[in-house]
């Protein structure tokens, strides 16, 4: 059961979860595919299928690694990504949520797959960087885990691990959340379906506005229908 009224810190995942860019992952890959001659994907089945670690997923989609590396289809879907990187918009209520929070002194850091450049250069791209105290990626664009990045957060914050809150939207999120030894709150708008995020038993909700009840958050009327 999650405790709002007691977390002083949100650690957020970042694509999926507050940049809406699944669609962009489909539409990326199915020019990969296209270029091999493999059948395209549609958002609901990489909705189902997507995963830690990421070249588990390309095994998924047919992809034969002996036979091509998982360096090469993978780089040529990050070029392309970086390429497009500004195409994808914030999801709802973004700002305003954020916003919200830090007035009731609640601290907020990202805790990513996305590597470290990128997310630095996305987070500032749409000016969101303000908000958070700390933003953490990884080093590499082979996204096997943030399980290690958010253990070593753990260990240098003095914050009690009861008052932390994890928001992602996949399983591995709750995986790291379990890690860590956090709550976690799930949204199904992002990369997982919702029926799969709710075989991990955590809290599932299908969209971010969905936190201004949890946090008994009340928007003035200028602020709604802003983002």
């Amino acid at each position: 059961m999650l405790k709002p009224s007691q977390y002083k810190h949100i650690i957020w995942d970042w694509n999926g979860t507050l940049l809406d860019d699944a669609w962009l992952f489909v539409d990326i890959m199915n020019g990969v595919l296209e270029k091999r001659n493999m059948n395209p994907i549609t958002v609901e089945k990489y909705r189902e299928i997507f995963g830690f670690p990421i070249k588990e997923y390309y095994k998924k989609l047919g992809f034969d690694l002996k036979k091509e590396s998982f360096h090469k289809s993978g780089l040529e879907f990050i070029r392309a990504y970086e390429k497009r990187r500004y195409e994808a918009d914030l999801h709802p209520k973004v700002n305003s949520i954020l916003s919200k929070l830090v007035s009731m002194n609640i601290h907020h850091s990202i805790l990513s797959a996305q590597h470290q450049r990128l997310l630095d250069d996305l987070t500032k791209h749409y000016n969101v960087r303000k908000y958070f105290t700390e933003i953490n990626g990884l080093n590499d664009y082979y996204a096997h885990s943030k399980v290690d990045i958010g253990i070593e957060w753990m260990k240098k914050t003095e914050i009690l691990s009861s008052e932390v809150l994890l928001i992602g939207d996949t399983d591995h999120d709750f995986e790291v959340a379990q890690a860590l030894g956090i709550d976690c709150l799930l949204i199904s708008h992002g990369h997982h379906c919702h029926s799969r995020l709710s075989q991990t038993g955590a809290p599932v909700i299908r969209e971010l506005e969905n936190i201004f009840h949890i946090f008994a958050i009340d928007l003035d009327p200028v602020e709604i229908g802003q983002t």
